[in-house]
């Protein structure tokens, strides 16, 4: 399988990355094994989590996909052959809010305890905190970096400017810099990334690791009425602004790509992301064992020029 480099660093990883967000959620503790043991199996080792996952369930508290995953590695003793990445700064409760260093000091070792492992190996600053000076956070990152708690740090859902400003404060002030960011990006959501985000990954050798890859299920095809959004949890309202002109072109582009090769339109969705040139490996999960073949098969679908071609025309943003 190829691998392709996070960043700057020598993190080698996966063209496609395992979203642990469904672990402890939609998916109960035996099923989410059962789903880390196929994909480990496949080859597909790269894993991102949050500690906030999934604290917007009724009952939960966040901690329940780390958790799960640390259970899991524990059991099967794979920890050295996995690259597990989480994230810090969402809100977990209790005025737990914020990038302050006092902050992200403790929220990573209840992380490392959750996981059962001494060290992550790309922490995220989940959403941005303008309150909180990028010298303070690079500051607490560069302090866990030295102690071995952290091999690099990345950064989810900046916008162009602040990606640029957390950059230069650390060439200016020698900390440690975001290797990574994190962007919402698939054939359905172009713009918020390729309008500028983009630019600033390029130029500065950013590995890039979407989120939302399949816009929430709407790109596998599943969901091509109202009705059928209804029927998911996962699915509902985050499908419903797809179901439009534009998202009928994309669904077809799919449908006629997948035709020709003999796949399915999650495999291409998948595939046409893994293919854009700035990126290193989109995010996909799966709450079912059955789904998992879709997943594991766009990593090996490779996409000609003329297929891409149709995908780019069909998802245009711009006029």
């Amino acid at each position: 399988m190829e691998l392709r480099r996070l960043g700057r660093s020598d993190i080698l990883v996966p063209p496609l990355c395992i979203g642990g967000n469904v672990f402890g959620w939609t998916a109960d503790e035996p099923t989410s094994f059962r789903l880390l043991d196929a994909l480990f199996d496949a080859g597909l080792c790269f894993i991102d989590t949050a500690d906030v996952y999934s604290r917007w369930a009724e009952g939960h508290q966040g901690g329940e996909s780390e958790t799960i995953i640390g259970k899991w590695m524990k059991a099967r003793g794979n920890r050295d052959r996995l690259i597990i990445a989480t994230k810090v700064g969402s809100d977990m409760g209790r005025g737990k809010v914020c990038l302050q260093a006092d902050y992200i000091r403790s929220a990573v070792d209840a992380s490392l305890a959750r996981l059962q492992t001494d060290y992550i190996d790309l922490y995220q600053s989940h959403w941005d905190d303008p309150d909180t000076p990028f010298e303070e956070v690079l500051g607490a990152y560069d302090e866990l970096v030295r102690a071995g708690k952290v091999r690099i740090i990345g950064a989810s859902n900046l916008t162009a400017p602040r990606l640029f400003e957390a950059l230069a404060v650390s060439t200016r002030e020698k900390l440690p810099r975001y290797e990574t960011l994190q962007p919402e990006y698939n054939l359905c959501e172009r713009a918020g990334y390729e309008a500028d985000v983009e630019a600033v990954c390029a130029a500065n050798g950013l590995g890039v690791i979407p989120y939302f890859s399949l816009a929430a299920g709407f790109l596998t095809g599943k969901y091509r009425s109202a009705a059928d959004a209804d029927k998911s949890v996962r699915g509902g309202e985050l499908v419903a602004k797809y179901l439009n002109p534009r998202g009928e072109r994309i669904l077809a582009a799919l449908d006629e790509v997948a035709a020709a090769h003999g796949a399915t339109p999650t495999q291409v969705a998948l595939a046409w992301v893994m293919a854009r040139p700035s990126i290193t490996a989109p995010i996909a999960s799966a709450s079912r064992v059955e789904q998992l073949a879709d997943l594991i098969a766009s990593v090996d679908l490779a996409l000609t020029g003329a297929d891409m071609a149709r995908l780019d025309t069909a998802s245009a943003w711009k006029e």
